[in-house]
């Protein structure tokens, strides 16, 4: 009957066959994730890319993230310049840029390519203004300067630190500043960022940049270039990339540099600080994630091609914004051409999936501010355009950006604090540190003040520590002043990771490891889209039900069937 046991000379058979059946179901249990590994790898064909060295960082980190999906997204930062020429070219698949095609540089119209693309906002941020400055032998780290000023320091007109103009904008340090010669890092490579800066310094100050780029031989009005101009005997330096501008000044023996630079490059890749601009409220702020969205607000945006004009950003009077905020744009295909395939296509566009919502929550920590709602739901359109594409329905409410809420308003833009009372411009100065290195700066005399947005106190004296909550008050040490919500900072806390020198893991704020540095990455648990690696989850639950089913039937089976063949003969 079935169900009965077998008889003795048939159990060895049995055990023999169900052993192999068991076998055979760890066999493809055990292979079944590399196999559906590899045919999800195959789906994916490697891309590359080049272009912005101000959008690498957050495009390192993504492209890190994916690999756990086997995406292979290459990329090149060689300069925004480079990879508009590279993507008119065909030579790459995707390329990065501040600035889109067809902008007049020194009398040379930037041709746009003959293959067709589109523009896809990825990261916003901050261009900010990096230096290493010394007072008796002690980092400063809270140096606030007028967009004049700024413009007169890479024009050559302000060329010593103790320069009247920079005491006026820094009360606390001005007995104190030394007379050391200002170099400014400028960069050598056809460059977005320089193209942002000088787009900003010649609708804000064109007359200081006019006169500068007819000392360099360049046409006026000079307008925005890629190209910074070189005045024969300025005493500035070139340097290739963001990384190479930065480094310059971050090396010991630079003090006295200073550069322009995504956010990112004194946040998270060298530990620098930066200068707090002053804005149109009278406010000397700089470029974190919430100042920059609350700049971007006031961005004038193309609804057809999503580039920018940001001439309502440079003069935005809300106290909080930072002048100098922008995005960068992903150009893409359209069309399959130029050594574009579908396949190629298919990769881009779950990788544009995964940046334009998972890969937002975090930019925050690189030093860039996360995509509004706006340029997120653009973004996702543009995707759909991409040859080859797996295209998703995709929920604004789960893309989990920081920026904007579940109804789409932009929370990161309210939450932004207001600056403290010692940022304001005045006799008053706030001591805490800024960019990558929040320690506050010591010097003794003039009035110090430290403080956040909660509020500010301001005392006489050295104004080495920020501490207390709510509107704290000075005290005889220097300035003390508020903290967010009651916190505390002494000698500074970021809110980004920094990287431990001996272990090269990534550390957070309370000491503990976050994970480790891979190329100047590091490793995050990410979602991503169902597009990626939703085919290999799938695969291996129907298989797991295939082999359930096999195994929990096939013994009685075979048991019946020897039985019936033991009663037979």
């Amino acid at each position: 009957m079935p169900g009965a046991r077998p008889a003795p000379s048939e159990r060895p058979r049995v055990r023999v066959l169900t052993a192999l059946a068991l076998m055979l179901a760890a066999l493809l249990f055990g292979a079944s994730l590399p196999v559906a590994e590899e045919a999800a790898a195959a789906t994916y064909v490697p891309i590359s890319g080049a272009g912005s060295t101000w959008s690498q960082n957050a495009l390192d980190q993504w492209r890190a993230n994916v690999k756990q999906y086997n995406m292979t997204v290459n990329y090149t930062g060689n300069g925004s310049s480079d990879g508009r020429n590279q993507f008119r070219n065909g030579t790459v698949d995707y390329g990065v840029s501040e600035i889109p095609y067809g902008v007049k540089d020194s009398g040379v119209v930037d041709s746009a390519p003959s293959r067709k693309f589109a523009y896809m906002p990825i990261v916003a941020g901050g261009t900010s203004f990096m230096y290493n400055l010394t007072i008796g032998n002690r980092r400063v780290t809270n140096l606030r300067l007028s967009g004049e000023v700024i413009t007169k320091i890479f024009t050559g007109v302000v060329k010593t630190w103790n320069d009247p103009a920079i005491a006026a904008d820094n009360p606390s340090l001005a007995a104190a500043l030394p007379a050391r010669r200002i170099v400014p890092v400028v960069r050598s490579d056809g460059s977005g960022t320089t193209a942002q800066f000088s787009a900003w310094m010649a609708s804000e100050h064109a007359g200081l940049w006019d006169a500068y780029c007819r000392k360099a031989g360049r046409s006026t009005p000079c307008g925005t270039t890629s190209n910074y101009p070189m005045v024969s005997g300025s005493g500035f330096v070139g340097q290739a990339g963001s990384n190479g501008v930065s480094g310059y000044v971050a090396q010991k023996g630079n003090v006295g540099t200073i550069t322009y630079v995504e956010y990112s490059y004194a946040v998270y890749t060298t530990g620098f600080p930066v200068v707090k601009v002053l804005n149109k409220a009278g406010y000397y702020t700089e470029p974190t994630a919430r100042n920059v969205a609350v700049g971007l607000l006031k961005a004038d945006i193309n609804p057809k091609t999503l580039t920018q004009e940001l001439t309502g950003v440079y003069r935005d009077s809300d106290p909080r914004t930072y002048p100098l905020s922008s995005y960068s744009y992903m150009i893409v295909p359209t069309a399959v051409e130029a050594n574009f395939s579908k396949q190629k296509g298919k990769t881009l566009g779950a990788f544009a999936y995964y940046f334009l919502c998972q890969g937002q929550q975090h930019v925050d920590d690189l030093g860039y501010s996360p995509l509004p709602v706006n340029l997120v739901k653009a973004g996702l359109q543009q995707v759909r355009r991409i040859p080859g594409v797996d295209v998703e329905s995709v929920n604004i409410k789960n893309c989990h950006n920081p920026t904007f809420s579940a109804s789409g308003a932009n929370t990161l833009a309210k939450s932004a604090p207001y600056p403290p009372t010692c940022d304001k411009k005045g006799a008053s100065q706030c001591a805490t540190g800024t960019g990558g290195d929040k320690t506050p700066t010591q010097v003794t005399g003039g009035k110090g003040s430290g403080g956040s947005s909660s509020g500010g106190g301001s005392g006489n004296g050295t104004g080495n520590t920020s501490t207390g909550g709510k509107g704290g008050t000075g005290g005889t040490t220097g300035g003390t002043g508020g903290g967010d919500d009651g916190g505390t900072s002494a000698g500074g806390t970021s809110a980004s990771p920094s990287v431990d020198p001996d272990t090269g893991q990534v550390v957070t704020n309370d000491g503990s490891a976050s994970g480790t540095v891979d190329g100047g990455a590091y490793s995050q648990p990410v979602t991503t889209a169902s597009s990626i690696g939703g085919g290999t989850r799938r695969a291996l639950m129907v298989l797991a039900a295939v082999l359930l089913l096999t195994l929990t039937v096939a013994p009685p089976l075979l048991t019946s069937v020897l039985n019936a063949k033991r009663r037979r003969s």
